[in-house]
């Protein structure tokens, strides 16, 4: 005779509660046609105060864009190399323009040494993001090149021949895809990364959560971003006439106003 008993299971169980979330929760804004020129009179007011730091990220991105120009027009070839190059070396730039906001913000010094070291702690998460930019900035390219092969059957174009098939009227249709397909690969970058290295530098959240955060907020408030998107498309070209000078204060004011874009379009409840 077994000596055992069964232990069956309670007679009223009691229900299963999930357990509270832990850490503050993120609320996307809904946010005005307005707000864009909001964030450049608050990005300009942070450039304005630190004028000698913003001149040091000018003189960077001005930099940038003037080896970017010499390797097109000598071995553009090598130009998506260097873009991608660029998209390494740019979010660290950008945020040390973010410190420099974020300090100001919250009233507490700002200086140059802290704005190029910002990013030390947050490497991890910065290194996953800038791998997925790369990846986006890689198939970008091989799309372009796809769309010349396509249209250039001859073999690929210099870079005389390749400002010649864009200005071409008669070429309209490869400049139209050209600019579909760019403008579907552009798009896809700047929903990745409109809010999302802010918010690794403000909350120190991982690469994955602030892309999905960012591309919330693109689709969430659609016009408003396609007309920050469009504002900074138009501040930049008119940066880079004549030889990117501009870039010396349109690059900073940006990066101040980014962080601000960042700021008003996602609320934090702790």
């Amino acid at each position: 005779m077994s000596n055992s008993t069964d232990i069956g299971p309670p007679a009223h169980p009691e229900p299963y509660v999930p357990p509270p979330p832990v850490g503050p929760k993120r609320e996307i804004v809904t946010l005005g046609l307005a707000d864009p020129f909001r964030w450049l009179a608050r990005g300009w007011r942070d450039l304005s105060a630190e004028m000698g730091i913003a001149v040091f990220y000018g003189v960077c991105f001005w930099i940038m864009a003037m080896t970017l120009g010499a390797v097109f027009r000598h071995l553009p070839e090598y130009t998506m190399s260097m873009v991608s190059g660029c998209v390494l070396v740019g979010p660290f730039l950008a945020m040390g323009l973010y410190e420099v906001s974020r300090r100001r913000e919250q009233g507490l010094a700002s200086d140059l040494g802290a704005s190029l070291t910002c990013w030390d702690q947050h490497v991890g998460s910065m290194g996953m993001l800038v791998l997925v930019l790369i990846v986006l900035e890689l198939l970008w390219g091989r799309a372009s090149l796809v769309v010349f092969a396509v249209f250039f059957n001859t073999g690929m174009p210099s870079t005389v021949g390749v400002l010649q098939a864009i200005f071409n009227p008669e070429n309209w249709e490869f400049v139209a895809v050209y600019l579909v397909v760019g403008g579907t690969f552009a798009g896809l970058v700047f929903a990745t990364s409109v809010v999302s290295i802010p918010m690794i530098l403000d909350r120190d959240t991982d690469a994955i959560s602030a892309s999905l955060t960012s591309i919330e907020v693109f689709f969430t408030n659609l016009p408003v971003l396609l007309l920050w998107g469009a504002l900074i498309t138009v501040l930049v070209g008119l940066a880079i006439v004549p030889w990117g000078l501009g870039l010396l204060v349109v690059g900073p004011w940006l990066g101040h106003a980014s962080w601000h874009a960042y700021r008003g379009s996602v609320r934090w409840i702790d």
